[in-house]
C-alpha cells in the first residue's frame, strides 16, 4: 500500500493554532497604577497629570513636584511622539497656560543635562539652549511650556511652575481571567481543525486508493491450526496402525 502523504498546508493550520494558543498563555498585557489617581496609558508608560484635590496651590517648587511624583518618576521625554502627547493632552485636564516640571538636571560630572533617573538625554526640544549662562549649573532644571511644546531652562530652587506629571512604565501582568473564555474557543477551533484535516486526508486517499481502507495495514493473522492434509494424513496413519 501507498504511504499517505501529508498536506503541508493543513500542518501549517494546525502548527498556527498551536503557537497562538502558547502565546495567549504566556502572553503579556500592559497595566497602569491602581492607586486612585487617574493614570493615561501612551506607548510604554502610564502618566499622571496632577490636578483635582492635589493642585489646589497650582504653584510648584521643584522639589515639592518630586514630593508629588513620590514612587514614581517627574516626567521624563524621550521622543517628539512623547512631547506632542503632552502637550495636546495638557487642555483636557488645566485650562490655563501651563510650564510643567520635567525631570531633568545638570550633572556637573558630566557637564551635560539628565534624566533623574539617570538617563542621558536623547530627544530634546529647547527654546533656547541647554545650559543658559545665566543660570548657576548646581541651579539648573528644565520646564516644557504647553502653549509652544518647547523647554526652557529654569531655577531649580527660585523657580515655581504650575504643572506636574508623574510618569511610570507600564507593568506587565498575566493574561486576565476573562481571556480564557477565548483560549477555550481557540482550543476547540483547534480540534474541529484537526478533526477537519484528518477528514480530508482520509478523503484524499480513499480517491487514490479506491477500496482500501486506512486500517489495512493492520491485516488479521487467526490463531495457529492444523492444515487439512496435514489432519488427513493424520487419520490415515491412525487406520495403519490399528489394522491387525
Amino acid at each position: 500500500m501507498e504511504s499517505l502523504k501529508t498536506n503541508p498546508r493543513s500542518l501549517s493550520l494546525v502548527a498556527s493554532v498551536f503557537v497562538l494558543l502558547v502565546q495567549l498563555r504566556l502572553g503579556l498585557s500592559g497595566d497602569c497604577p491602581a492607586d486612585g489617581r487617574t493614570w493615561v496609558p501612551f506607548g510604554d508608560g502610564c502618566y499622571h497629570f496632577v490636578h483635582g484635590e492635589e493642585d489646589r496651590i497650582k504653584s510648584y517648587t521643584f522639589e515639592r513636584a518630586k514630593t508629588l511624583c513620590q514612587g514614581f518618576e517627574l516626567l521624563t521625554i524621550q521622543s517628539a511622539e512623547e512631547n506632542d502627547f503632552v502637550i495636546k493632552y495638557s487642555p483636557a485636564v488645566w485650562k490655563n497656560e501651563i510650564n510643567i516640571w520635567l525631570g531633568m538636571y545638570y550633572d556637573t560630572n558630566s557637564d551635560n543635562m539628565k534624566w533623574l533617573g539617570e538617563q542621558p538625554v536623547g530627544f530634546s526640544n529647547w527654546e533656547d539652549g541647554p545650559s543658559p549662562s545665566d543660570l548657576i549649573t548646581l541651579d539648573t532644571c528644565v520646564a516644557l511650556h504647553c502653549n509652544t511644546g518647547k523647554w526652557e531652562n529654569v531655577s531649580c530652587m527660585d523657580q515655581t511652575e504650575n504643572g506636574v506629571v508623574c510618569e511610570t512604565a507600564q507593568k506587565a501582568e498575566e493574561v486576565k481571567p476573562k481571556s480564557s473564555a477565548l483560549l477555550s474557543g481557540l482550543v476547540i477551533f483547534s480540534v474541529v481543525a484537526i478533526m477537519a484535516v484528518s477528514a480530508v486526508m482520509w478523503v484524499v486517499h480513499q480517491r487514490h486508493n479506491p477500496g482500501s481502507s486506512m486500517l489495512a495495514a493492520f491485516e488479521y493473522h487467526p490463531p495457529f491450526r492444523v492444515l487439512d492434509t496435514d489432519r488427513s494424513c493424520l487419520v490415515e496413519s491412525e487406520e495403519t496402525d490399528s489394522v491387525p
